[in-house]
């Protein structure tokens, strides 16, 4: 009878202990679901076309096959993931010419992560072009920290790590560079 009692008790402590453990896995799973949020964009367009205006006068045409907004989550921002061309205008009319393969912009920061082939293009035929560069728009500011090649076509080309300059390039800053100038006779 001992032995009938012992059985009885530990089918009924196993039964019990698989009760709790099952409904346990439940309530975590359930709990899980309440906690997570899902990472879904609030808005994507394909081929769009963006004209930037300050007092009725272009100051940028942006380009790109797809963009993907992410404006409900706690830091939002706006990716361009297939690729972007930007048209940036200066005050005489002039354009110079940014492409990336892959752009992201936090909102609130006026700041463009452009990634991927960067190639900034002058009206002058200046070339710059880096794995990633930094566009600040409030202070019309490019940086980076990158390997980059700046190339001039009249005074050769300057290839280093490390360059910040100003819309229009009347101001460069270089970090480390190394170059190749041509001297005009």
């Amino acid at each position: 009878m001992n032995s009938k009692i012992k059985n009885t008790f530990f089918i009924g402590v196993t039964a019990f202990v698989v009760t709790l453990f099952f409904s346990c896995e439940s309530n975590f799973k359930e709990v899980q679901k309440f906690n997570f949020s899902e990472f879904m964009p609030s808005g994507e367009a394909d081929t769009i076309n963006l004209k930037y205006t300050d007092s009725g006068r272009i100051k940028a045409i942006m380009y790109s096959p797809k963009m993907v907004d992410y404006a409900t989550v706690k830091y939002p921002f706006t990716e361009f993931t297939e690729s972007i061309d930007v048209t940036l205008y200066e005050i005489n009319g002039k354009k110079s010419f940014i492409r990336s393969d892959y752009a992201i912009s936090f909102k609130g920061t006026d700041i463009i992560d452009l990634r991927g082939n960067v190639k900034f293009t002058t009206p002058e035929g200046q070339i710059l072009e880096t794995e990633q560069i930094y566009y600040d728009q409030k202070n019309e500011w490019f940086f980076t920290e990158k390997k980059f090649k700046f190339t001039d076509s009249n005074k050769g080309f300057t290839t280093g790590e490390g360059i910040d300059f100003s819309k229009d390039l009347s101001k460069i800053n270089y970090q480390k560079v190394y170059s190749e100038i041509n001297e005009a006779e």
